[in-house]
């Protein structure tokens, strides 16, 4: 089943959800900020995308910058510090099978579904 890590605040995040309602297929929202994914979940999806933690990381979050700017962070420190603070985890992410991609843009998202 299609996945989608959904943040309702966001534009993008929005965009990628009408893309998966338009698409007419069956699909699981996960709003991630609520249902926050555990460390073992995080790093499937980074293994999915084929990405480094460091490039699903929202930079520009205050959290980040007052916090963590600057020191030199392992990637399992990473993925700890954006499970602590779901915030920091870039949107939308889609996971298709073990396939996913960052809906950023969102027109992505059509490269897997």
């Amino acid at each position: 089943m299609i996945k989608i890590y959904h943040n309702p605040r966001c534009s993008k995040s929005r965009e990628g959800l009408a893309i998966l309602e338009n698409s007419g297929k069956k699909f699981e929202v996960i709003k991630y900020l609520e249902n926050v994914p555990t460390i073992e979940e995080l790093t499937e999806v980074l293994q999915r995308l084929g990405i480094k933690p460091q490039q699903l990381l929202r930079k520009t979050e205050a959290i980040w910058k007052e916090k963590y700017k600057g020191q030199e962070l392992s990637d399992a420190e990473i993925i700890a510090i954006m499970v602590a603070n779901p915030k920091l985890i870039e949107r939308p992410i889609v996971v298709n099978g073990k396939k996913a991609v960052l809906g950023r843009p969102p027109q992505n998202i059509l490269n897997i579904i």
